[in-house]
């Protein structure tokens, strides 16, 4: 007797509307959201602190002590009052992209290499893009707990509330977390051992907390640095976080929205080829 071949569970449905289709991907990625939303949730605390340790230090170290010979006028504009008020956007932007990244590669990791529950992940009878969207929206909410630390932080410093909790600012520190969290959704599914996530790290992370304009204005570069620091997606977050917070509406970098979304959404389409294709 001819045996049929293998079918992947999310073809194994009646054949659906576009609009049908796009509702069972959405309802299957809070569903899958929900699985690491209940062991996320026990640690609450732990989750929003864990990021808040290195940008205090980056205020403490540079906006308090390098900052205090930093005027406004000579390299951070005269928009600001103070290089510890130019760089508090940056922190926002740095822990929302360490917890994001960090926080959903080593949930991953721990899953396919460690506790060997990832493989319950594959079996699912939903669409790729539904698993990736779910792990996705974890690793933004583990982002969001962590800046929401820093902008209470940032609020206290500079007694400017608004600044920090307003729509732009808000949808732009959102669209970073879906960016980041993309990226280590990516990166959790391709490494072998916790060894390779450290290469990831200090090749990746670490350059591009330094270079990603949380401690610069970009354009005050020359033009070859000034190309290569326009490369990375963390820059477009600390410069729109930075113009939503302090500038009016008609200076803000309207490119920066776009491009993020870009970057989100071509991530998005890798990680759903990477979960139809993935083995372990």
């Amino acid at each position: 007797m001819n045996s049929s071949p293998l079918v992947p569970p999310w073809t194994q449905t009646p054949s659906l509307t576009p609009w049908q289709q796009s509702q069972q991907i959405y309802g299957d990625a809070l569903t899958v959201f929900w699985g690491d939303w209940l062991d996320l949730r026990v640690r609450l605390v732990q989750v929003a602190a864990s990021g808040l340790v290195s940008p205090l230090i980056y205020i403490l170290a540079f906006g308090l002590g390098l900052g205090s010979s930093i005027r406004p006028g000579s390299a951070i504009g005269e928009n600001y009052t103070s290089y510890l008020e130019f760089i508090l956007p940056g922190m926002v932007a740095l822990s929302s992209m360490a917890i994001s990244f960090g926080g959903t590669t080593f949930s991953i990791c721990g899953e396919r290499l460690f506790t060997k529950t990832f493989e319950e992940t594959l079996l699912l009878p939903v669409h790729p893009l539904s698993l990736y969207l779910g792990k996705m929206l974890a690793g933004i909410v583990r982002g969001l707990m962590t800046s929401g630390s820093v902008i209470l932080v940032a609020v206290l410093f500079t007694c400017k509330l608004w600044s920090f909790i307003n729509p732009l600012f808000l949808g732009i520190l959102i669209l970073n977390c879906a960016v980041f969290s993309g990226l280590g959704v990516l990166t959790g599914l391709s490494v072998k051992s916790l060894e390779s996530v450290g290469l990831y790290n200090n090749f990746l992370i670490i350059p591009m907390s330094f270079l990603g304009a949380t401690f610069f204005d970009p354009s005050t570069l020359p033009v070859g640095l000034k190309f290569i620091v326009y490369l990375l997606p963390l820059t477009y977050t600390s410069v729109g976080l930075r113009s939503a917070a302090y500038l009016p509406m008609d200076q803000f970098p309207w490119y920066s929205l776009p491009l993020l979304l870009v970057v989100a959404i071509a991530l998005a389409i890798v990680g759903a080829y990477q979960f139809s294709h993935q083995q372990d």
